[in-house]
Formats: structure tokens, sequence, C-alpha cells
């Protein structure tokens, strides 16, 4: 089916269900969201050794993936969003391009990358629970189960690591938190747009629609000082990769494996991501990472075997 130009239709383009393929598309995914921490660290720097603001590099990769989003968009020619897209797109684009890195770059002045790495866990379960009702597709008790103990383990895997307390909630962990929720949203919104369009369109107009808002505020946090070579290659990598290929696979997987099963293996980012830093960032992997590594790919496959597709 085609439209006036010749080109496919957009609606027809949707992947089938396949829960196999899916759940191998997400891992990819993930491996490539994860790889993004060390290198979001090359971008930023240390303390000692600062690089580019926090701010920066998350809208300058949003620029860098809109800048690609729109080439692409041009080349292929494929059909505009309907008026029915324009409502979940929105909610793509600002939870997963405006508010989740504004949110972080915010809190990140405030507390520690072991606490936000900690709140940031709760976010395959808050996944799983917008979905199953948006979907209207309830799971058994055992994926909750399942999803509740990973979603623990990985909030207390960087205070084991670590050795330090949890403090009482704070502002910063507000934020966070109202940042997991609605990017929780744009997940499960943008799982279903892919469902009935490409997950190229749905990766390419989430960032082609924030540029507007983007340019500017990258503009605005610009550099003012001497920036070393590899903190601009993190940059380009977590614009080129996190946020516009691993959204392309993203949004497929969560398409054709199912939202709720699939979002769980965002549960395995913070290990990968501590494997990937030390061929990035020299850092070494110690037994506790291993024995949480370990834990929760359990749960998420645990979890793989009760869930529903939804």
């Amino acid at each position: 089916m085609a439209d006036a130009r010749g080109v496919p239709d957009a609606r027809v383009l949707g992947d089938a269900p396949d829960p196999a393929r899916g759940l191998l598309l997400g891992m990819v995914a993930v491996a490539i969201f994860a790889l993004g921490v060390p290198m979001t660290r090359l971008a930023t720097g240390s303390v000692d050794a600062p690089q580019l603001a926090g701010a920066f590099v998350a809208f300058g990769r949003a620029v860098v993936a809109g800048v690609l989003s729109v080439t692409y968009l041009v080349a292929t020619r494929l059909p505009h969003p309907t008026r029915a897209d324009r409502l979940p797109l929105a909610i793509v684009t600002g939870g997963s391009v405006i508010v989740f890195p504004l949110a972080m770059s915010v809190a990140l002045r405030y507390v520690e990358s072991t606490r936000v790495s900690a709140m940031l866990g709760f976010a395959p379960l808050a996944t799983a629970v917008v979905a199953a009702r948006v979907n209207r597709q309830p799971q058994p008790a055992g994926f909750w189960a399942m999803a509740v103990l990973g979603s623990l383990l990985v909030v207390a895997y960087p205070f084991a690591k670590s050795g330090s307390a949890f403090e009482g909630p704070g502002a910063a962990d507000a934020i966070l938190l109202g940042a997991v929720i609605v990017a929780s949203f744009a997940t499960v919104f943008g799982a279903r747009l892919a469902r009935t369009m490409p997950a190229e369109l749905v990766a390419s107009w989430s960032v082609a629609l924030a540029l507007p808002a983007t340019i500017p505020l990258a503009i605005l946090t610009w550099p003012d000082g001497p920036v070393t070579a590899a903190a601009w290659a993190g940059v380009l990598y977590v614009g080129i990769g996190t946020m516009w290929a691993g959204a392309f696979l993203w949004y497929r997987a969560l398409a054709i494996g199912g939202t709720v099963r699939v979002s769980q293996l965002i549960l395995v980012q913070p290990i990968l991501g501590m494997l990937f830093a030390v061929p990035v960032l020299g850092e070494a992997v110690d037994p506790v990472t291993a024995v949480f590594g370990v834990a929760i790919i359990a749960t998420v496959f645990a979890g793989r075997r009760f869930a529903s597709r939804g």
C-alpha cells in the first residue's frame, strides 16, 4: 500500500508480534543505552577535570539526533504522522527528549550519581505499571514479584557497592521520581505508535519535533572553554547511538515483544554500564557488581516466564 507519491504507507509498516525477536532487539538497545553511561562521563568529565556541562550534553545530544532525524525524514519521504499520532508523539517528545534529560541534569547538581542510579532503578517497574494500565493488559502476580525484586536489587546495588546508606528523600529525589513517571508514559506511548508506524519514524519525529526547544537550549549551554576530543566523542555517541539508533531498536522491540515484558530489560542497564566502563574509563569490575548482575538478569528472565504480552 502506498500514498499518492508511491511511498509505502507507514500504517502497514509496523512489525508483527515476535516476542523472541523483541527481546533480542531490546537487549541490543539496552547495550547501546548502557554504553551511553560511560560515554556521558567522557563528555562531562570528572570533578577534577570537568568538560561539558550536563545540561549541554542533554540538549546537545538531542540536537545531534534531531538533525539526523530531519535528514532521515527528508531522504525517505515517508508519510507524516496523522492527527491521531500528534498527542502520543508529544508525550514521547516531552518525556524522553525534554523532561527526563533536564531532570537528570538538575538532580545531578545536588545528589551523587549512586543515588540517581538508585532512583532510576524504578523505571522498569514504573513502565510496566503504566503499560499494564494504558494497554489494559494485567499481569500475573509472579511477574510483578520479579519486577519488584529486580527494581529493589537495582536500587540496592550502588549502595552495596559504595557501602553508603540511603538518606531521607529530598527535592532532587522528587524531581527524579517525577521524571521516571513521565519517561514511563513516553516509553509506553512510543511503543504503541511503533505498532502502527515504523519505529524509525517514532524515534525520528520525537527528536525532530523537539528541535525548536533543544537548539536554543544547547546554544545557551554551549561550552565557553576548551573541550577534549573525547568529550565531543561522548556527545556524538549519546546523540547518534543512545538517542537515535538505540531508540529505533528500542521502540521496535517494545512494539513486537510487548512493552511490559521488554521494558524489564532496562534493569540490566546499570550492570552493563559498569562493564562498559572497564574499557572506556579504565574502571574495574568487583565481586559486588558480578553478584548483583547475575541476580538482576535472573529476575528479568524469571519475569519473562510469567509475563503476558503487553
